[in-house]
């Protein structure tokens, strides 16, 4: 069994709603994200630089990144689901977009988490502020460029698509857009996903870092 540690709005939203997509099943732990348990010796053993999520399993499996763990779901339980065949001309264009998430799209959005959590608002964190919706909203754009008005990354939802959804949820918290329809379209056809919903419930009302 799957053990998955999880706080509402963070990356384990992706882990969960992979395994709802691929029907695996799986246990939800909610855990605090206050400072003193994040750095506390016990969780720093499951997650060495203080963050979430982390995956368990009875055998001994351990891991801390989500786009690993959604990875690593994939090649051992995936049976060839949600992800294009590596011989497939769309694979080259899958793995893209799943780095894309994370990589560039996610990180001007964690940046603004940092200033608004860590940083007192000034002048000068208000326009790093700027900068970064800046750029976040140029991957929202390239996002609704990649997907045209009804699609999605690839040919059919992949878990490049449950990768960017995740992205999608920060950008429209933290740096909400009307500039592409066909993002905002994509956005909406994600979140009735049953996988999703039931993802961004896990926790509700519990506190979360965004």
């Amino acid at each position: 069994m799957l053990k998955i540690f999880h706080v509402p709005g963070t990356r384990s939203v992706r882990v969960i709603w992979l395994c709802e997509e691929l029907q695996i099943p799986y246990e939800v732990q909610l855990i605090s994200f206050a400072p003193e348990f994040r750095l506390s010796p016990e969780w720093l053993k499951m997650n060495p630089v203080g963050k979430v999520p982390a995956m368990t399993d009875d055998a001994g499996l351990s891991m801390f990144e989500s786009g690993a763990m959604v990875q690593y779901l994939l090649q051992t339980q995936g049976a060839g689901r949600l992800e294009p065949s590596v011989d497939s001309t769309e694979y080259s264009q899958y793995l893209q977009w799943c780095w894309f998430a994370e990589a560039t799209f996610a990180r001007p959005l964690g940046e603004i988490v940092n200033h608004k959590r860590a940083i007192p608002i000034n002048e000068q964190s208000d326009t790093a502020i700027l900068e970064m919706q800046t750029r976040s909203r140029l991957c929202w754009r390239a996002v609704g460029d990649a997907v045209g008005p009804e699609g999605f990354l690839c040919e059919e939802f992949t878990a490049a698509d449950i990768m960017m959804g995740y992205s999608m949820m920060l950008c429209d918290k933290l740096a909400p857009t009307d500039e592409s329809a066909n993002a905002s379209a994509y956005w909406d056809r994600l979140k009735q996903r049953d996988g999703f919903k039931i993802a961004v419930e896990y926790g509700a009302g519990q506190p979360s870092p965004l």
